[in-house]
């Protein structure tokens, strides 16, 4: 079997706090990713709506126009300064996400930009499934009022390690899209995601250990910090867990940065052990990885 992940990677986590000026969150962002890369992280990972406040009634006011591609710096000062920061801390950088307004359909979507350590946009993420619950006496929520699904999963080759899948926040309850993306051959799903403190206590951190445990591959889900004067409260508690489901690292509720050492021979000796790779029945249901299944790589 061969390594899905080609080399030891450090992960770095970035649990944000953010307020109501998108000046002061890319600042603040850019500081917490420089010390990420001066602790050696080779990836990191900022939180879900890491350029703005969360909620329905932020998205157009934040939103940004990325395409045609490249925007520019009027269109799009959070593209600019993940590419900048990119560079400059010489690390790949996936950016959380941030609120995107597409003039030709009118959509605004929510959406993540990865960027490599040349400052090169490598691919982007629309949130696939949107967050509209309704939880009695405790939340209701509807991004669907606003946002607008994007329609692929998306995987990503990182030259030096391997290939990673890239979702958001509520994109981890729906299984099929970790189980394709590992029969891929990902070693890494990310979550950037901001559970709150109903969903958060009740499945954060389940969530993390269920895709891991299913798919016997890292996951990572970095969350934005706790801010009880916010009008959402983001659960916070930022983790990666390993192919075994064993939580490597956890973040407390504030602003912080989490690491953890991605191993090669990890994935294949959890397979090796508890073979469920082999053990697969596609003589009695279907494998969802094949057929017309929409993904960008």
């Amino acid at each position: 079997m061969a390594q899905l992940l080609k080399k030891p990677l450090k992960l770095a986590l970035v649990q944000l706090g953010t307020g109501a000026d998108k000046s002061t969150n890319l600042a603040r962002a850019r500081s917490r990713v420089l010390e990420a890369s001066k602790s050696g992280a080779n990836l990191i990972v900022l939180p879900e709506c890491f350029n703005s406040p969360y909620g329905c009634q932020y998205f157009p006011t934040y939103a940004e126009t990325i395409l045609p591609l490249p925007p520019s710096k009027t269109d799009s000062p959070s593209y600019h300064a993940l590419s900048a920061l990119a560079a400059e801390s010489k690390a790949y950088l996936l950016g959380g996400s941030i609120p995107e307004y597409v003039p030709s359909t009118k959509k605004y979507h929510n959406t993540s930009l990865l960027f490599s350590p040349k400052g090169d946009l490598m691919a982007t993420h629309r949130k696939v499934h949107l967050f509209d619950i309704d939880i009695p006496g405790k939340i209701t929520f509807r991004e669907s009022d606003v946002l607008s699904p994007g329609n692929k999963l998306t995987l990503v080759d990182i030259p030096e390690y391997g290939k990673i899948a890239l979702a958001i926040c509520y994109d981890i309850r729906f299984p099929e899209l970790a189980t394709i993306a590992s029969r891929k051959g990902c070693f890494l799903l990310l979550y950037p995601g901001a559970f709150n403190l109903t969903t958060g206590a009740l499945h954060w951190e389940l969530q993390a250990r269920a895709r891991a445990m299913d798919n016997q591959v890292y996951v990572g889900l970095c969350s934005p910090a706790r801010d009880m004067e916010a009008s959402y409260h983001a659960w916070g508690h930022s983790m990666v867990v390993d192919p075994n489901a064993k939580v490597m690292c956890k973040a407390g509720e504030g602003e912080e940065l989490v690491y953890a050492e991605l191993e090669t021979g990890a994935i294949e000796e959890t397979r090796k052990g508890i073979p469920i790779y082999t053990q697969r029945r596609f003589d009695v249901y279907p494998d969802i990885s094949k057929g017309d299944v929409k993904f960008e790589e």
